[in-house]
């Protein structure tokens, strides 16, 4: 059984639905599951799309050369085709913050991320214990005001041998340039608290508590030159008190920080976003 995943976007117009499926029917694709999005203002449609082939004789590089000339073209579609056989491989940068790496990991040792974890960077050797628990290849490429350029030019070797796919900075402490995002655009995903930017600095919780904050937050979002500004691929919130310490605050942040990245690397991994004008469509 083959099974692929189809992402398109572009102008809205009538009957793309009807020749999309119909395209797949006539190629003996059954589709099992399938959502679409317009956005009315810019007058953009998306779709996500997937469908299993029982035929021995389908060949993924023929079925995209002739979506391409029978409907992409067509329509002038924006379009991606996947085999749900290939795992995407995703990179770890860390520093010194070990709450989102064991939980990640966690979730990739259990099954419940479909993708391959070649190697751990980090700038700092504090968490080379937990990737070698998890037999993971871990590379300390430290950083520092003066080597930042050459540390960007063995971490992109490194991505280039392993032939990955997206990164995740998991509390990584850094500022990624833009020599990493224009080789990534939309592929490499973050994690911060939601208080920014009312809360920048070192110490957000701390600056949070002293204003009584009722509400703390966590997002995951796709890296941009902007920092921090990325599109927005999962936010979460809780609830806090006045009774709440600053250490609560922490725990509660961490928690959350962990649930949302992995949500995110979850949808990324299944090919369950889709970028447009510095926002996100996010298929369930």
């Amino acid at each position: 059984m083959n099974k692929i995943t189809l992402l398109i976007h572009c102008k809205d117009r009538p009957n793309i639905i009807a020749s999309v499926t119909n395209f797949i029917a006539e190629k003996g694709g059954n589709i099992v599951y399938i959502d679409q999005h317009v956005d009315r203002q810019q007058d953009i449609f998306f779709m996500r799309l997937e469908s299993e082939f029982a035929t021995e004789a389908f060949s993924t590089d023929a079925f995209k050369a002739h979506f391409k000339s029978s409907l992409a073209e067509t329509f002038g579609m924006r379009w991606r085709i996947y085999s749900s056989e290939y795992m995407p491989k995703m990179a770890l940068f860390v520093s010194k913050y070990d709450h989102c790496l064991y939980d990640l990991l966690g979730r990739y040792n259990s099954g419940e991320l479909h993708l391959n974890i070649p190697f751990i960077i980090s700038n700092h050797v504090d968490l080379k214990p937990i990737a070698d628990s998890f037999n993971i290849p871990f590379y300390h490429i430290p950083i520092t005001s003066y080597n930042k350029a050459d540390a960007e030019d063995k971490q992109l070797e490194l991505l280039d041998k392993h032939d990955i796919d997206f990164i995740v900075l998991a509390r990584y402490m850094q500022i990624v340039s833009h020599k990493l995002i224009d080789k990534f655009p939309n592929k490499i995903i973050n994690i911060h608290h939601s208080f920014l930017p009312a809360f920048v600095g070192a110490k957000p919780y701390h600056s949070a508590f002293q204003r009584g904050v009722k509400i703390i937050g966590a997002t995951s979002h796709y890296v941009t030159e902007e920092l921090d500004a990325g599109p927005i691929i999962e936010q979460d919130v809780t609830r806090v008190t006045h009774a709440h310490s600053i250490q609560d605050l922490i725990a509660k942040g961490r928690d959350l920080e962990k649930i949302v990245l992995a949500n995110a690397v979850k949808l990324h991994a299944d090919r369950k976003v889709m970028v447009y004008n510095n926002k996100t469509v996010i298929f369930s």
